[in-house]
C-alpha cells in the first residue's frame, strides 16, 4: 500500500450532479484524493439512483459513478439551502454542474456573479449544447447526442444504426470535464486565479468523431456502417470459427497480409491475388475475401485460430461478454479489482485506468443519499435543532 499524498488531497469539490457527465467527473477527481460534495434533491437524490436495482439492489449507473463522494440532501432553492451552498462555496476549489441550461445561473450560481466574491473557484458548467447557440435549450440525452454528433450515421450495419452499448456521449463529456478541471487547476497554481468552464457534450463526442469526419473532408462521401469490421480496413473484423465462437482480428498493413496468408491462412499464393494486393483492393472486395477465409476458419476451432494469429503475431482478440470481463484473467493478472463500501456492503470495483507509483487512488464507499448531511452542516456552524427544523420542512 502506498502512502504517498493523493494530487488532489486537499481540494474541495461542490456538485450539484444527476445522470452521468457530471458524477462521473466528479469521481475522477474523488479518485485522485479531492472530497466532493454530492449535492442531492431531499427525499429523492440523484435520479440515476433509479435507473436500474442490479447492484445488490442499488443502481449499477449510480455504483459506477459515485463512490468516495459525501451525500448533501439540500433544496437549493430554499433560502437555507441557497445560504449552505454559500458557505460551502467560501471553502470549495471546484463548483461542478449539469443542471438544466440556465438552472445554475438562476440560483446565482454563474460563474460571472461567483467570480466576483471567489476570484479563485473553478467553475465547470456541463450541458448538452453549450451556454449559447441555437441549441442551447434543448434537451440533451445520450442517444440524441450520439444521433446529432454524428456517431449513429458511422456506427451500426449498412441498413441499421446502432447506439453505443453505454453512455459515451455522458462518458466524453465527463472526461473532458475532468481533465479541464484540472488544467485550470494547474493553471490557478501558477497565477491564482479561478476559471470558467462551458463544457457541451456534442463537442465532446464531435472530437471523438475523428478520421470518419476528416474522411468525408470537402463533400467526400463518409464511411460506410460496417457493424464491427473496420469501415475501411481489411481484414479487420470478426469471424467465426468452425466451433461457432467469434475471434476479432486486425491488419495495419502489407507485412501483416502477407504473413497473414502464410501463416493464418496457409495460403502464400494469395498474397499476389491482384484482388487483394493492397488495402484498397481488399477493401473493394472484401465479400470474396471474407468467404476464402471463412472457409478455412470453418475446420478450426477459434483458440486454434487465435494459436495461428499469435504465431503470425496478426492482432487478436477474444469477444468478450461481460461475464468474461468479470472474469478476464489479465485484469486478474495485474491486481485490477478491488472493493468498496456501499449501502449494500462490499461492491467489486475497477481500479481506474493508470497504474501511478507514487500514489493509490482513493476507492471509498458509494454513499447512501444525504449519508453526510448532518456531519457537513454541523462542520458549517448549524446545531441539532436547527438541522431538524431545516429536514422537517424540506430545506434538508
Amino acid at each position: 500500500m502506498l502512502q504517498s499524498t493523493r494530487p488532489l488531497e486537499g481540494i474541495t469539490v461542490i456538485s450539484l450532479e444527476h445522470a452521468i457527465a457530471a458524477p462521473f467527473c466528479t469521481r475522477q477527481l474523488a479518485d485522485l484524493g479531492a472530497r466532493v460534495i454530492k449535492i442531492e434533491r431531499p427525499g429523492v437524490g440523484d435520479f440515476a439512483r433509479g435507473y436500474d436495482t442490479r447492484v445488490s439492489g442499488l443502481s449499477s449507473h449510480f455504483v459506477w459513478t459515485n463512490r468516495s463522494k459525501e451525500s448533501l440532501t439540500l433544496n437549493v432553492k430554499d433560502e437555507d439551502g441557497k445560504k449552505i451552498i454559500a458557505k460551502l462555496l467560501e471553502e470549495a476549489d471546484v463548483l461542478v454542474q449539469n443542471l438544466a441550461p440556465g438552472a445554475a445561473a438562476g440560483l446565482g450560481l454563474s460563474a460571472a456573479v461567483l467570480h466576483k466574491k471567489h476570484p479563485r473557484l473553478i467553475v465547470c458548467d456541463i450541458s448538452g449544447y453549450g451556454e449559447d447557440g441555437p441549441y442551447r435549450d434543448k434537451k440533451a440525452y445520450d442517444l440524441l447526442i450520439q444521433s446529432e454528433g454524428g456517431f449513429l450515421s458511422v456506427t451500426g450495419t449498412r441498413d441499421d444504426m446502432a447506439k453505443a452499448g453505454c453512455s459515451i456521449a455522458d462518458i466524453a463529456a465527463g472526461m473532458y470535464a475532468y481533465s479541464n478541471i484540472l488544467a485550470a487547476l494547474i493553471k490557478r497554481g501558477r497565477d491564482g486565479k479561478g476559471s470558467h468552464i462551458d463544457l457541451s457534450m456534442l463537442e465532446a463526442l464531435t472530437e471523438w468523431m475523428s478520421f470518419p469526419m476528416y474522411y468525408a473532408y470537402q463533400g467526400a462521401s463518409q464511411p460506410v456502417r460496417s457493424g464491427a469490421e473496420h469501415a475501411t480496413i481489411y481484414p479487420y473484423g470478426p469471424f467465426t470459427a468452425g466451433d461457432g465462437k467469434v475471434v476479432m482480428l486486425g491488419l495495419q498493413n502489407e507485412r501483416e497480409w502477407k504473413v497473414f496468408c502464410e501463416v493464418v491462412l496457409q495460403d502464400p499464393a494469395l498474397a499476389a491475388d491482384e484482388r487483394f494486393s493492397n488495402n484498397s483492393r481488399r477493401h473493394e472486395n472484401r465479400d470474396a475475401l471474407r468467404a476464402l477465409i471463412l472457409k478455412m476458419f470453418a475446420d478450426m476451432t477459434a483458440e486454434q485460430v487465435v494459436a495461428r494469429l499469435d504465431e503470425a503475431q496478426i492482432a487478436n482478440a477474444h469477444v468478450s461478454t461481460m461475464q468474461d470481463i468479470w472474469d478476464h484473467p489479465q485484469l486478474a493478472a495485474r491486481g485490477r479489482w478491488t472493493e468498496v463500501g456501499s449501502p449494500a456492503g462490499a461492491l467489486p470495483a475497477l481500479l481506474p485506468p493508470g497504474v501511478n507509483d507514487s500514489y493509490d487512488y482513493r476507492m471509498d464507499a458509494v454513499p447512501a443519499l444525504g449519508q453526510h448531511t448532518d456531519g457537513i452542516l454541523a462542520s458549517l456552524g448549524y446545531g441539532a435543532e436547527q438541522i431538524a427544523a431545516m429536514r422537517e420542512r424540506g430545506a434538508v
